[in-house]
């Protein structure tokens, strides 16, 4: 069952395709993971009047700061866990398929940027690299080995060196990916300004508590005028997450095929919808998430657009969060 959904997940092309799989993945999930079983009869949702992407149970993101979420019995082979602050409970995502994390990451950065290996990918992750159990820096990792380029690599707080490799790798007429946390990015635009024109700035969003919390957009207002850059790319991802979804400007974020947001009701989590131009809770169904959870809500606050793509537009509050905890109380 599960080595079929490993092989047809990647082959999703539209619509009616994905709601297919995600029955497939919510029955198999449903049977075999205790915490989603727990939690959807704890909604008395019935699995049998499940018919489309509107329908199906979403775990609330805190889950997996309690609880042990996986699917299957298939032996654990990473254990992924959130940054957090000092002294929080940090998530912690169980991963049964390394494999099947790199194949997704690989597949959408090509769907998105093209092949790794045509790059120079500079990682600025201080706070991350420091910790081993990054999924971040996992794919990080795993897309600078891809790159095959010597100057590529993670540069901490080594700036003097990372300009110094950028610039090399332009003159030798490279593709120039810069990988960065908010916090980092924004010290290097501000100490010195560094006229990097031509090159891919990606940040993956993460002040950490090292910064003043910026908008999106004045955020990426300081980058481009600091990197003399048209416009500042985006990652958004999750710890809990095997997929990511891309922004390549303006903080427009589009996913992979086998990735989906639905939106929920900031006043009833329970109340789903996928109209473009409401604004809710994020929900995301990832396909890839075979042996955890492919259906999780986010505290995230997001719009969609029409042409598919979706805004993430801050952080519901506190309470919000414990609000859509509490349905499994």
């Amino acid at each position: 069952m599960t080595r079929n959904l490993r092989d047809i997940i990647f082959t999703v092309k539209n619509n009616s395709d994905f709601q297919n799989t995600a029955l497939q993945v919510f029955d198999y999930q449903f049977n075999n993971n205790s915490v989603y079983q727990d939690f959807t009869k704890r909604l008395k949702t019935d699995p049998e009047k499940i018919n489309n992407i509107t329908d199906f149970p979403f775990l609330p993101v805190g889950f997996f700061r309690s609880q042990k979420v996986v699917s299957g019995s298939k032996q654990i082979e990473k254990c992924f866990e959130s940054s957090g602050t000092t002294g929080s409970i940090t998530s912690r995502h169980f991963v049964s398929d390394l494999s099947l994390y790199s194949d997704s990451f690989i597949r959408t950065f090509r769907l998105f940027y093209g092949d790794p290996q045509d790059y120079m990918i500079a990682a600025l992750l201080p706070s991350y690299t420091e910790r081993e159990n990054s999924s971040l820096v996992y794919m990080a990792d795993t897309l600078i080995k891809m790159s095959r380029n010597k100057l590529s690599g993670f540069f901490r707080e080594n700036q003097e060196e990372l300009i110094l490799n950028i610039t090399s790798a332009r003159e030798n007429k490279s593709k120039v990916l810069l990988l960065g946390v908010s916090f980092a990015l924004l010290d290097l635009a501000e100490k010195n300004k560094h006229d990097l024109s031509g090159v891919t700035i990606m940040e993956t969003g993460g002040m950490k508590g090292r910064r003043k919390e910026l908008t999106r957009s004045e955020l990426h207002a300081v980058l481009m005028k600091g990197f003399n850059v048209k416009e500042i790319h985006s990652e958004y991802g999750m710890t809990e997450l095997l997929s990511q979804a891309y922004s390549q400007g303006e903080g427009i974020f589009y996913c992979p095929p086998w990735m989906k947001i639905v939106l929920r009701d900031p006043q009833d989590p329970l109340t789903l919808f996928t109209e473009p131009g409401r604004t809710g809770g994020i929900n995301i169904i990832d396909l890839a998430n075979i042996y955890s959870c492919s259906f999780i809500a986010t505290g995230d606050l997001g719009r969609l657009h029409e042409d598919g793509g979706f805004e993430v537009l801050g952080r519901f509050d506190n309470s919000d969060i414990r609000g859509c905890n509490l349905l499994a109380e």
